[in-house]
């Protein structure tokens, strides 16, 4: 399979001049242009988040202080900065408040998807459910930012073999592609046998699973999150390394607004782990995201992954049974 490429700014090496027969060279041969991966960001806010399930009621929301539009601008000036574009998989709920920030995405040449409308768990929603959710955000966004929508993300992860009907319904709603699998083992979700590489799990419709590295015979997670906040910046850079060898595919990354946000209002009657994965190291997010923008080359998720070049991805119907595939 084969992915889009794009150079990096920055000065090129300067090579010596070179001579063909009796004629010099003027201009040095440019250096090979570095992998593009993809970048992305989930739009919602601190008290949305699934650790805080249990202790802020979904019906308290709107009493809730909202900082997802101060910490999505601050986001998109760093990107900005920085000279690369992303995808912004956007709430429903964050898009109907806040429509200014819906329109400086699109504005500012970033790509407008669907992170759902009121951040239920695709894996806790029937099928009818799930379609109404999917096609009530799509519409609300593309009504907004007055651009296409073409991608999904579940919140936390949610798709798996307990609602495998997700891509076939995804794509009947003009949907092209999902980035909601990831292979890896964790509490909250995962798919640890599923595919690491892109794929089609039905034909015409794409799923780009989350970033992993594997060692030891495990999937280990290096897409960002909770895991770049954790691990030093230097073993993320290392991971998305050799996940880029390993896989031959372009990585994907993902961050949250309220990552960047030390300031936020503490929820003192979280349980521990659920405080200690959500607070963890958050006045260092933003210092680590700089040099992860500055060490590798990002674009949007679209122009990475639905480039036509791209179209003999792999065809895995059976990708929940890794002994069908």
């Amino acid at each position: 399979m084969s992915f889009t490429s794009v150079a990096r700014d920055g000065s090129a090496r300067t090579e010596p001049r070179r001579s063909v027969g009796d004629a010099p060279a003027d201009v040095a041969p440019a250096p090979p242009p570095d992998p593009v991966n993809a970048l992305t960001v989930d739009v919602e806010d601190y008290f949305q988040v699934e650790a805080f399930s249990g202790v802020i009621a979904r019906r308290d929301w709107e009493g809730q202080p909202r900082r997802v539009a101060h910490n999505t601008d601050r986001l998109l000036d760093i990107f900005g900065e920085s000279g690369v574009t992303a995808t912004f998989f956007m709430l429903g709920w964050v898009a109907q408040r806040h429509p200014e920030l819906v329109r400086r995405i699109v504005a500012e040449g970033h790509e407008l998807a669907s992170h759902g409308s009121d951040h239920y768990r695709a894996d806790q929603q029937p099928r009818d459910k799930f379609r109404i959710d999917v096609r009530r955000s799509k519409a609300l966004l593309e009504d907004i930012g007055g651009v296409s929508v073409l991608g999904y993300r579940a919140p936390t992860f949610s798709v798996g073999s307990r609602n495998p009907w997700v891509h076939a319904t995804l794509a009947e709603e003009g949907y092209r592609y999902s980035s909601s699998v990831y292979p890896i083992a964790h509490d909250l979700y995962g798919v640890p046998d599923a595919p690491r590489h892109p794929f089609c799990p039905r034909p015409g419709f794409i799923e780009i699973p989350l970033t992993t590295v594997r060692i030891c015979g495990r999937n280990l997670p290096t897409a960002g999150g909770g895991y770049f906040r954790l691990l030093p910046y230097r073993l993320t850079r290392w991971a998305l390394h050799k996940a880029r060898k390993d896989l031959r595919t372009p990585s994907v990354f993902y961050i949250h607004p309220w990552e960047i946000d030390p300031g936020q209002p503490r929820q003192s009657q979280a349980p521990r782990l659920s405080r200690f994965r959500h607070y963890l190291n958050l006045g260092r997010t933003e210092g680590r995201l700089r040099r992860l923008l500055r060490d590798f080359s990002w674009a949007r998720m679209d122009r990475v992954f639905l480039d036509p070049a791209n179209s003999n991805l792999p065809l895995i119907e059976s990708w929940l049974n890794p002994r069908a595939r």
